[in-house]
C-alpha cells in the first residue's frame, strides 16, 4: 500500500497512457456497421452491393450515389424488401450526413439484411472523397 501512495503519480500516468492506447479500439467499435466511401466502392465493385439512399425524395433528386435506389427512411420497413430483394448481397445505406443511414441499419437488420452497413459521413463523405454523384433527371 505504501508503494501505491508513494508512486501515485507514476501509476496515474501509466493508467492514462494505457487508456489512450485502448481508446482508438473503443472509438472504432462505436462506428460498427459504418463504412468508408472507399470501402463502399470496394463492396459495390467486388460484391455487387446494393446502395439504398434513405434521404427524402427531394434530397435524393438533388444528388445521390450513382445507381442508388431511393427508399425514404419513413418508408424503409415497407419498401426495402421491394428495392433490395436479395438479402445475401451487401446493403449500403446512405443519407446526406450518415445519421439516418445509421438508424436505417437497425431496421434493415431487423428485416433480415445481415450485411447492412451505413456509409459513414453519408453523401457528404462520398463527395469529399471525390466520388461521382448523380442527379435526378427532370
Amino acid at each position: 500500500m505504501k508503494f501505491l501512495i508513494d508512486n501515485w503519480m507514476l501509476i496515474s500516468i501509466a493508467v492514462a497512457s494505457g487508456g489512450l492506447l485502448v481508446w482508438p479500439m473503443v472509438a472504432s467499435g462505436m462506428n460498427a456497421g459504418a463504412l468508408s466511401a472507399t470501402g463502399a466502392v470496394t463492396l459495390i465493385n467486388r460484391e455487387k452491393a446494393v446502395v439504398i439512399d434513405v434521404s427524402e425524395t427531394d434530397e435524393f433528386a438533388a444528388g445521390h450515389v450513382g445507381g442508388a435506389k431511393n427508399v425514404p427512411f419513413a418508408e424503409l420497413e415497407n419498401k426495402l424488401p421491394l428495392a433490395a430483394k436479395n438479402k445475401a448481397l451487401p446493403l449500403i445505406l446512405v443519407c446526406a450526413t450518415g445519421a439516418r443511414a445509421h438508424r436505417a441499419v437497425a431496421v434493415a437488420k431487423k428485416l433480415g439484411y445481415d450485411q447492412a452497413q451505413a456509409l459513414h459521413g453519408g453523401l457528404k463523405a462520398w463527395r469529399e472523397a471525390s466520388l461521382p454523384v448523380e442527379k435526378a433527371q427532370a
